[in-house]
């Protein structure tokens, strides 16, 4: 079972359909038994980054996130639920995000924000979830900001928009995209069943 952190942002739904397409149990829920219970956790996301975090906070999923991290359950942020993985972030007036990676979340340095569209992720390392994709795939993505890693080596790929930016990345349980499998056909749905196979392993 896969859930599907309920913060009040985010494209639930969607993400929802998308698992039990490719054969998961998903569960949207905020509550804490739920989450604690689940083979591996999901964190959506659409909107401003201090706003999530507020809700997040205060529905005291910022700690119960850590701890399951922690505890090595895997755990997936998708587009804005990916940076709030981050240390801080840039945005509005600028908010303290969940830590469970090194870095920041800045504006993305391109002409034209937001980025909106299907762009060609290369992947420069292997990982679990982009096994069957090849060396290079495209996904659909809606941001504006950046996930700036401190460490190069949490990347797994990079999209081109303006400059060159980090598109997927992964440490240990920790996984993160900014761009949205669920609505990027065939190979977000490889990437989403490729994620459920990461934590029926580890729950067995």
């Amino acid at each position: 079972m896969i859930a599907i952190v309920d913060y009040g942002m985010g494209n639930r739904r969607s993400v929802e359909k998308a698992l039990e397409h490719v054969g998961a149990r998903p569960l949207i829920t905020a509550d804490h038994d739920a989450l604690r219970a689940a083979d591996g956790l999901i964190l959506p996301g659409v909107g401003a980054f201090p706003e999530a975090m507020r809700n997040v906070t205060r529905l005291g999923l910022d700690e119960l996130l850590r701890e399951r991290a922690a505890a090595g359950a895997p755990v997936l942020g998708i587009c804005l639920g990916l940076q709030l993985f981050f240390e801080r972030s840039s945005e509005h007036e600028g908010a303290a995000g969940l830590g469970l990676l090194g870095g920041d979340v800045t504006l993305l340095r391109a002409p034209k924000l937001p980025h909106i569209g299907w762009n060609r992720v290369t992947f420069e390392r292997p990982s679990a979830l982009t096994e069957g994709l090849g060396g290079a795939a495209a996904f659909y993505h809606v941001h504006s900001l950046a996930c700036r890693p401190a460490e190069a080596g949490d990347v797994v790929g990079r999209g081109e928009y303006g400059e060159p930016f980090a598109s997927m990345v992964e440490r240990g349980n920790v996984f993160g995209v900014q761009f949205h499998p669920e609505k990027s056909s065939r190979d977000g749905l490889a990437l989403l069943a490729n994620f459920a196979r990461v934590c029926a392993k580890v729950a067995a």
